[in-house]
């Protein structure tokens, strides 16, 4: 009912201000989004978790308390029915972020937080009890009632036991010497140093017999891994990625990536499948495939197994098939293999008869409904970002739902309807999906967030490329306005009509004043894998000439964008663009690039998969014909050219993208008397993650570009 009388209230106050002076000047009295509110915004941090009678759902929370500089999170309980909402635990119970809900019982909440399980009554804004404090951080639980059995993943030691960790730390901490010595490249990832330390899957028996739910035999838990000698070398790196328990609670499926010295140039990932009760060795299910393989879904009957599988060697955008493993036959067969679209994660239906896949298509991420036998889909979500989905009883769906005017919330779609091949979603179709919660009505009442417009127009290879623009605050149709090009990472990614919560959110700089675009240029998802794989060897190529053409449209479509006051800004590849665009125009009054690449060659050496460079720029550069396909788009070679005012945001934990590749372009620019700026933040990685450096980020990029924009 809060949600409905929010809304309503909303409505209301709107449709009394465009009575009295137009529906212009009701958007002018809006205040803009800034900075504060944005970093107050509340996030629901993980998927509903759905009680065994679906009537309730269990979902954490979290937000930021600038003046604190601190992070809360808590536990919160839905009744799906009303959307009434009850905060379980106090924030940040015992002083650490609450996560992974779970149920323990009927009536008794589960999460962790400390790397320990607590178990809670379904009580407001009361303290848990401690259930099992193992002698390492747990992570990743999920328990069975069926077989009364906790799984959990840690990091342990290669001799894979949970209880000798401390010893094994006291052994490290007494070395004299700090050396660490690295014979397999796969020595770094993303942001740390690899050690001997690797996240192993565990199983313990637990007692749920009384009114309280408690751990048999603490330190008597089972490694599903110890089978797996491969496993047990300490200088071959690798995690278990993720993991999911059937329902009979009689086995397990984890992804692990394929221990091997050539680790850091392979995209092999694989999936085994292991009794619960560790009776037998881990079963390889993809050892037909050196793609990466993830998200294994097991069938509510507990009859098959699904994951999505890239068949692709080295290329880790390719296409993902699904499959069905048959764990009574143990055949393996592949469905919907006509489909040109990519999905991210499966979930079966309630009977075992469909699979749901979150997949994107033209900017959104949909649920797409498919027949296991016939491989028929149809789209029974729209437009907007789907970040996650699970079932309610046999005819609906509890979703984690946004688009670029809300933030993220719960939602519910009724799915009892038919399904046909190849359908598209209708209106009717999206507006059978229902918001329950409102994490942030009250916050945003009265603050102007604008709206997508989407365009298309034809790009690089005579082919029709989208994107979207968003008005300023405060937009009066007769003025000029700066225009501010947002370029996403990846390559292979694509921005989306969603809300993020990040430092790419378009309704920032359209609340700071900028008409704000976004455009997804070949090699972004969701438009075919045909779309997709032409970036390759392309980089500098098809985008560019995507993204100047897409500027072209938008100055020639919509007149109150100012020509003399355009900027770009990018991370990641986005960055590598924004210097690739240094070398070829001067339209660009400032940009932004944020752990960027600025020379192609150099990157290979200091980067920490080497798969992607060599599948997507082409080859090795040691090689005759390597070296000119890295130079071809090497905006280092075009150094001479830099002459646009640039910002460089970069963080020292950035190994994919090491400092260097920011520090190289700030020095040139500096160098030839031209105004640039460097921003380093020396916690971060490839991404900013702390809110007070996130607010810090984005003060620092929206004073730069209003500065030369004279906004």
């Amino acid at each position: 009912m809060r949600v409905l009388t929010r809304l309503l209230l909303g409505l209301l106050a709107t449709a009394a201000i465009s009575a009295s002076c137009g529906a212009d000047e009701a958007a002018k009295q809006l205040k803009p989004l800034d900075l504060r509110l944005f970093h107050s915004l509340r996030r629901i941090t993980s998927a509903p978790v759905v009680s065994s009678d679906q009537s309730r759902a269990l979902y954490t929370t979290s937000r930021y308390d600038q003046d604190l500089n601190k992070e809360f999170s808590y536990l919160c309980l839905l009744d799906i029915a009303t959307g009434n909402r009850t905060q379980l635990t106090p924030e940040s119970a015992n002083g650490e972020r609450i996560s992974n809900p779970l149920w323990l019982g009927q009536d008794t909440a589960g999460y962790l937080t400390g790397g320990s399980l607590y178990q809670h009554s379904l009580v407001a804004e009361s303290n848990g009890t401690l259930v099992y404090n193992a002698t390492v951080n747990i992570a990743s639980a999920v328990y069975r009632p069926a077989t009364s059995t906790l799984f959990f993943t840690a990091n342990v030691y290669p001799d894979g036991s949970v209880s000798n960790v401390h010893k094994n730390q006291v052994t490290a901490k007494n070395r004299t010497d700090s050396a660490q010595v690295f014979d397999n490249l796969w020595a770094r990832h993303w942001n740390k140093w690899m050690t001997p330390v690797k996240t192993n899957l565990f199983a313990v028996s637990v007692n749920n017999r009384g009114p309280a739910v408690s751990v048999a035999g603490v330190g008597t838990e089972s490694n599903l891994m110890r089978n797996l000698t491969e496993f047990k070398d300490p200088l071959l790196r690798w995690d278990v990625d993720g993991y999911t328990v059937s329902n009979d609670g009689k086995y397990v499926a984890f992804v692990v990536r394929n221990p091997s010295l050539e680790m850091v140039w392979s995209t092999n990932v694989d999936i085994y499948v292991v009794p619960a009760d560790g009776s037998s060795a881990p079963k390889l299910i993809t050892g037909n495939f050196k793609g990466a393989a993830s998200g294994p879904a097991f069938s509510p009957d507990n009859s098959s197994l699904a994951w999505l599988q890239m068949e692709g060697p080295g290329y880790e955008s390719d296409i993902n098939r699904i499959l069905i493993y048959n764990l009574i036959t143990a055949s393996t067969r592949s469905i919907a293999r006509d489909w040109n679209m990519s999905p991210q994660s499966i979930m079966w239906s309630a009977d075992s008869q469909k699979l749901f896949a979150l997949t994107p298509e033209h900017g959104d991420r949909r649920i797409v409904s498919m027949d296991v036998n016939t491989g028929s889909r149809s789209n029974i979500s729209g437009y907007g970002y789907v970040s996650s989905v699970v079932k309610l009883g046999s005819n609906k769906l509890l979703a984690i739902y946004s688009n670029v005017t809300d933030t993220s919330n719960i939602h519910m779609l009724n799915i009892g309807g038919g399904s046909g091949e190849n359908q598209t979603t209708t209106t009717t179709a999206a507006a059978a999906m229902r918001q329950i919660t409102d994490v942030n009505g009250d916050l945003l009442q009265g603050v102007y967030i604008s709206s997508a417009e989407d365009f298309w127009f034809t790009g690089a290879l005579n082919e029709k490329v989208h994107g979207w623009l968003l008005r300023p605050h405060g937009f009066d149709p007769a003025r000029k306005y700066p225009m501010a090009l947002l370029i996403h990472g990846g390559p292979q990614q694509a921005s989306t009509h969603s809300f993020g919560l990040s430092q790419w959110n378009p309704n920032m700089y359209a609340s700071a004043g900028f008409v704000t675009i976004v455009i997804n240029f070949h090699g972004s998802q969701g438009y075919g894998q045909n779309f997709t794989d032409s970036i390759k060897e392309q980089w500098g190529g098809h985008p560019y000439i995507d993204l100047m053409k897409g500027v072209d449209h938008v100055l020639k479509n919509y007149a109150f964008v100012d020509s003399t006051r355009l900027v770009a800004l990018g991370g990641s590849y986005g960055g590598y663009m924004v210097n690739w665009l240094n070398g070829n125009t001067d339209r660009f009054s400032a940009m932004v690039a944020h752990d960027g690449m600025f020379n192609t060659v150099s990157n290979y050496y200091t980067t920490d998969e080497l798969w992607f460079v060599e599948r997507d720029v082409g080859g090795v550069p040691f090689t005759r014909d390597g070296r000119p396909k890295y130079e071809i788009f090497n905006p280092e070679r075009l150094a001479s050219r830099f002459k646009t005012p640039t910002l460089f945001v970069h963080g020292a934990n950035d190994f994919r993208l090491t400092l260097e590749q920011s520090l190289a372009p700030w020095t040139l620019l500096r160098r030839k008397g031209i105004p640039a700026r460097l921003v380093y933040f020396s916690d971060e990685d490839h991404w900013i993650n702390k809110p007070a450096n996130s607010i810090r980020w984005y003060k620092e990029v929206l004073d730069w570009i209003t500065q030369w924009t004279r906004v």
